[in-house]
Order: structure tokens, then sequence, then C-alpha cells
């Protein structure tokens, strides 16, 4: 059995303290609550912000096997109990993941009591300069490897690929920058500018809009443009207008010349039928995606999911017009969709970025908190969104007024001195 107990935090304070779980005594004195919540297996005391089963008799069959530096626990399939997860290798993902794990420990902030413990120490303006500048640096090492595969190999073409909310459009801003430093001169195009008009959309099996299938772009035009630039024309690009649901066209062509480098940014940059005309060997693939590294304690991981959904919650309610029930009622939909059309590719990577920024929760949390609030009780959706507010109640606040214009995190809370 796994059984929760609510008790003076005092109490569960000393609990931590006779199995030495300094990290969980960390976030417990960070966030001083009159009582606490402990859940135990087997006497063993743990923290959890999410719901547990009653037993691990509800996993009644699994699968364990090495995996990276570690192991893998396969667990059934969340569709499909009766069938396990499949690891899929990863070498690239896991090395970029442990490269950003291994600087947070470093930095002192690896556990979200550490980093609450700085932010309540009035550290939290030299935790922003200290992540924006492992940002920037980085961002100047992929566009020197960008740099580098157009002078060998005469590669003319970015493609950015990533899930949702993983900053995409922000880092291709920030690589030109970088690529202009080099003497380069960047184009950047958008693939969500090439989305077919709403009602064109294909539909999922449920029946709604299925944006991240690929059939969602318009393909011909979009290579027909790809060719056009190619030869050195000027093409009126379009922009599509999230609220409207339509494609729009404005006075602003773009053209190529001898050191253009056009940069494409979008959920499918990296799948090859995106662009079958262009060889690979012209193609430079970057793959983005928000790996958090900072963990709840030393046991409980922070899920990516968790990490981007708080992006895209506060994104889009101020700049697409949708509530957080709006978005948590896509959100599953959305992780089909990055399984089936993302994933698989991202290993195909030139190089990875990690755009998480280790403070950024703790901005956010201010934004999403009360868009969250704002789902009644009455819709399915309500569980996910007190699951994410009692998430959220484990960080303390940072104010966003110290966070550089050009941060990627700017795309999402606003305030950022780049043009969206």
């Amino acid at each position: 059995p796994i059984q929760g107990v609510k008790m003076l935090t005092d109490t569960a304070r000393k609990i931590y303290e006779g199995f030495g779980m300094a990290d969980k005594i960390a976030l417990l004195d960070s966030r001083p609550r009159l009582y606490s919540k402990i859940y135990t297996i087997d006497s063993l005391p743990g923290y959890f912000y999410g719901a547990l089963t009653p037993s691990t008799g509800y996993t009644p069959q699994f699968d364990l096997h090495p995996y990276y530096n570690g192991f893998f626990i396969a667990l059934p399939l969340r569709t499909d109990p009766t069938r396990l997860q499949q690891s899929v290798h990863q070498e690239k993902m896991f090395d970029v993941f442990h490269q950003y794990q291994s600087w947070v420990e470093i930095m002192g902030v690896p556990t979200v009591g550490q980093l609450n413990s700085k932010v309540l120490a009035g550290d939290a303006s030299e935790l922003i300069k200290i992540a924006e500048a492992f940002h920037e640096n980085k961002l100047a090492q992929v566009a020197g490897c960008v740099a580098e595969a157009n002078r060998e190999r005469g590669v003319r073409l970015v493609l950015i690929s990533g899930p949702s909310s993983s900053g995409k459009t922000t880092f291709a801003k920030r690589l030109g920058v970088q690529l202009r430093v080099l003497g380069l001169n960047p184009v950047l195009i958008s693939l969500d500018d090439y989305f077919v008009d709403r009602e064109k959309t294909p539909r999922d099996e449920n029946g709604e809009y299925d944006y991240e299938a690929l059939e969602a772009i318009d393909l011909e035009q979009f290579n027909d443009h790809l060719k056009r630039l190619e030869r050195g024309e000027s093409v009126d690009i379009p922009r599509y207008d999230f609220i409207s649901g339509t494609r729009q066209w404005h006075d602003n062509p773009l053209q190529l010349d001898e050191r253009s480098v056009l940069i494409v940014e979008g959920i499918h940059g990296l799948n090859p039928a995106l662009t079958p005309g262009v060889p690979e060997s012209r193609k430079f693939k970057i793959y983005v995606s928000c790996f958090t590294s900072v963990a709840l304690d030393n046991v409980s991981r922070i899920a990516t999911s968790d990490n981007r959904l708080l992006r895209r919650l506060t994104r889009d309610y101020r700049t697409r017009g949708n509530d957080a029930l709006s978005t948590l009622a896509r959100w599953e939909s959305v992780r089909r969709g990055e399984e089936k059309h993302i994933f698989p590719y991202q290993e195909n990577a030139d190089v990875m970025f990690n755009s998480s920024l280790f403070y950024e929760i703790s901005v956010l949390r201010r934004f999403a908190e009360p868009i969250l609030r704002e789902v009644p009780d009455t819709v399915p959706e309500y569980g996910e969104a007190k699951r994410m507010l009692k998430f959220l109640d484990n960080f303390i606040p940072i104010s966003p007024e110290e966070i550089p214009p050009t941060s990627l995190l700017r795309e999402f809370i606003g305030g950022s001195s780049f043009k969206y």
C-alpha cells in the first residue's frame, strides 16, 4: 500500500531528518506550512505533488532494463494498460539533459528547496543573470556550428524543431543575432505561418483539429517558396492569424543573398517529409526543448511537459485569446501529436538546445496561478488545474523585472524586444 498522511510540518520534518533527507527538509523550510502531507511505502517517506495510486498492485506488470547511465522502468501505457511502454534510445537528448543537470548542481540549485532558499536569501537577480548568460554561451556555440557547416558543406538551410512551447521562435531570433556576429545574413521563416486555414485543418480521431499533423501545413506552397528563395527570387511570406484561423499576407517580401542562411522553425522541422527536395547534406538540424533540470527533490523529477504547459498557458492567454480551460482541453491532443510527429525525429538533430531556465517556474507562477484559478470545478479539466496549482505552490515567486528583454522566457510572459 501507498499511504498519504497529513501531519504537522514539524513532525514531517523530524521524519525526514531521521532518514537524512536534506532535500525534502529544504523544501519544507522554504515553503512554511502548518501541515504537510507525507506519503509512505513500506515505511519509506516521500513527498509528491501529483496523485498516487493506493498501492503498487495498480501496476501488476512492469519491466526493468539498462538504459543510458542508469535503467528504464517500463510501466503500462495510459492508453492501453495491457501493454508496456517501449524505451526509445535518445542518447543526444540524455547527453544534453545531464549536462544541464550537472550545471545546476554546480550552481547549487539542483532542487526546488535549494532554489527557494537562494530566492529567499535575495539571490534571484544573480540567478537570472547566470541562467541567461549560460543560454547566451550555448547559443553562441550553436551559431559557431552553423557557420562551420555553411563553410564546409554549403549549408544554407537551418531547420529548428521542438515540441509545443519549447521556445523555438525566440531561439531562432537569438540564433540569428549570433549568426550576424559571425558575418552571415539570417532570414527567418516560421512554419506556423504556413498553416492551412482552420476549416481545412485535418482532424484527429476525436474529431478535433489536429494542428500537430504535418498535413496542417501547406507543404506545396512552403516548398515552392523554398525553391524560389534558393533561386534568389523575392517571395511574399504569409502570416497566420491564430485568432481568426486564417493566413494573412503582408508587404514584406524575403530574398536571399550570397551570405544568407534561411532559418525555418516549427514543430516539423526535423521531419524529412517537410523538405524532400533539399539534400540532407545541405541542412543543419536543431532540436529545441525544455529539459527541466531542477528537480522537486532528489527523488521527484519535474516533468518537462508540466514546464511547457505552464509556458503555453501563459502565452496563449496573453496572445491567442485562449483561457486555461481551452488550453488544458487541447493539451492531451498536443501531447499525442508530439509523440507521433516530433519525438521520433529528435535524434536526427545535429545539435540540441535546452531552452529551460532553472528560475523560470518561479516566475511563471505569478502568471499561471490566476489563469488556472479561472477553471470551474464543474469541468473535467479542473483536476489538472488543481494539480498544477498544487505544484506551483512549491515555488517561491520571482519578480520578472530583471529578466532581460531578449530572454527566451519573454516569449511567454511578454516584454520581449523581439517582434513575433
